[in-house]
């Protein structure tokens, strides 16, 4: 059985054209999920993973729908391919196609272009992290850098909760909250002036 999977941001305007594309490549059940912002709940998937079966053949629009990052795409891939059994065609990615060479040799190109894809993304990471770094110091040297912006507090507000903390009365998290700032914001705003009092 062909089974193809979309997954599509709340702004994508592209799901009829990728269900038409599964639709011609002979797919006949699609799961589809509409991520919003940071969230990667996928129900759809996993219902879809659940019903998936030796032989079957998955249809993607693009390797990307596996997974966040190509750690995850890796591991989908390899459940998907080495423990359920099935096929994958990646539609924008004919290399990415496990039906049309089920032997030795064309299991060992889709996960030799799989491994050069994860090495290629790790690497244009580690190259952007590199040049980030780069330029803040290039900035920093030129006076130009003045870091991330603090978020202005309510000093009365923000000493009142400090006082609850310390007393255990609320936790760390409802701080924060209170406050209006993320915790790691909250670590950094207290590891900050306790610095500044012991200076």
């Amino acid at each position: 059985m062909k089974i193809g999977y979309v997954r599509v941001s709340a702004a994508d305007q592209n799901v009829a054209r990728q269900i038409k594309a599964m639709q011609e490549e002979g797919v006949e059940k699609i799961y589809i999920d509409k991520q919003s912002g940071k969230d990667f709940n996928r129900p759809e998937y996993k219902k879809m993973i659940s019903s998936l079966k030796h032989g079957d053949v998955l249809v993607l629009h693009s390797i990307d729908r596996l997974g966040r990052n190509y750690e995850e795409i890796l591991e989908q891939w390899r459940i998907i391919t080495k423990e359920i059994k099935a096929d994958v065609i990646v539609q924008d990615m004919p290399l990415l196609n496990t039906t049309i060479s089920r032997d030795l040799d064309g299991t060992f190109i889709a996960d030799l272009v799989l491994q050069i894809l994860s090495y290629v993304s790790a690497k244009e990471r580690d190259n952007i992290k590199r040049r980030q770094r780069e330029g803040i110091a290039i900035a920093k040297t030129q006076g130009k850098y003045k870091g991330g912006k603090s978020k202005r507090i309510d000093e009365q507000l923000f000493t009142e909760n400090l006082v609850r903390y310390r007393n255990g009365e609320i936790t760390k998290f409802q701080f924060a909250v209170n406050i209006g700032v993320s915790r790691p914001t909250l670590d950094k705003i207290i590891k900050e002036r306790e610095e500044a009092n012991n200076d």
